[in-house]
Parts: C-alpha cells; structure tokens; sequence
C-alpha cells in the first residue's frame, strides 16, 4: 500500500486519463453508433450496405489490431497521422465502441412496433423525422441496460492503450509494479479498485434499469 500512496499522483493522473478517453471516445461513438443504427434501418441500400460492413468489419477486429492499424497502416495508407497516446486511443475506441452502441441501438428500432412507423408516415412524416420523433424514443427505453453494459467493457478497454504510449491506469500499474517486484499484487489490487470505482456503478445501475424494464413490459 506503501507504493500506491507514494504515487498516488500518478495514479490519479492515470485515473483522470482513463476517464477521459473513456468519456470522450464513449460520447463520440454513441453518436456514430447511432448514425450507423440510423443507416442499418434506412430505406437507402447503400447506406444499409456501408453501415452493415463497417459493423461487420471494425466489430470483429480485435481492438489491439485496430490501435496497430492507426499507428503504422493508416499514415501511408491515408495520409493521416495520428500520434500515440491520447488521441489514437480516442479515435480508436471509438471505432470499435459505436459498432456494439450500434447494434443495440438497432435491436431497439427493431423492438417498436411496425404500425408505429407506419402511422407517423400516414401522416405525412419523413423516415428522418419518424425515427427521431417517434421510434429512437420508445427504442431508447429497452435499449438503455444493454448500452450501459457496452460502456462497462468500453472502459476496460481503455487498457489496450497501456501499449500505445498512453499513460492511463494499466500503464503506469505495470511500470510501479516493474519498479516494486514485492508490492506488485498491491499495485494491481489498486488499480482494479481504480476500475471498479468507474464500473461497478455502471453495473448496479445496469441491473436497476433491467429489472424497469422489465416491469414496465
């Protein structure tokens, strides 16, 4: 424990890193989640093709390939240069985060009723304005437990960056407990209460909001 109060200006950093990236890139793929939900239940073929593969594509590639990719493959392929720490892990967290955001998200959709959308076009509303004024609404409502237990993961996730030059939690558990071979289980017993201080109330509401759910069906 000796360790862990000695840095604890470290580890507090650390904690505000992960929190920050877990913030930022879960806003950012929320809105990208929902745009591609929004793009799988389009009239529109090609907006339902290039929703369908992103998903398909970013949601079965492993998050550690992805951070590699946006490091070394993406500068030569596109030109763009992303520089490790921070930014990478925003941009690829929430790459991957908004396939899961979007996935649930359409489940929603695909759980309101069909003479819901019908009606709301009867009456002469576009595909636009009925699924934000008539189905996102009711969709959101069984759709908020299983979002909150994607951004559960999503702030494990954040661990994957410990490898990219990020100083977040695992990062800089790994370098006290490299530094302090005998406090290492006291180190890492540190830093996963750090997580669970942002997880578990996640979870608790999760199961909360479940057992709603549930009642108001």
């Amino acid at each position: 424990m000796g360790v862990l109060i000695d840095n604890f200006d470290l580890l507090w950093g650390a904690f505000l890193t992960t929190l920050g990236i877990t913030v930022v890139a879960g806003v950012l793929s929320f809105v990208w989640g929902v745009v591609l939900a929004a793009f799988r239940v389009s009239p529109v073929a090609p907006l339902r093709t290039f929703s369908a593969a992103y998903v398909t594509i970013f949601r079965n590639t492993p998050l550690t390939l992805l951070f590699v990719f946006l490091g070394s493959a993406a500068p030569p392929l596109f030109g763009i240069v992303l520089p490790l720490g921070v930014i990478t892990a925003i941009v690829a967290m929430s790459l991957y985060t908004s396939t899961f955001v979007c996935e649930a998200v359409r489940s929603g959709i695909n759980s309101v009723g069909v003479g819901q959308a019908e009606a709301a076009r009867s009456v002469g509303l576009t595909f636009i304005q009925t699924l934000g004024t008539v189905v996102l609404p009711q969709a959101f409502r069984s759709v908020v437990p299983p979002l909150i237990n994607v951004y559960v993961a999503h702030i494990k996730n954040t661990s994957v960056a410990a490898g990219f030059a990020t100083t977040e939690l695992t990062a800089i558990g790994t370098r006290l407990a490299n530094g302090n071979p005998g406090d290492v289980i006291g180190v890492f017993m540190g830093v996963g209460v750090a997580y669970l201080v942002m997880t578990l109330p996640l979870s608790i509401s999760a199961e909360k909001l479940e057992s709603k759910v549930a009642v108001a069906r």
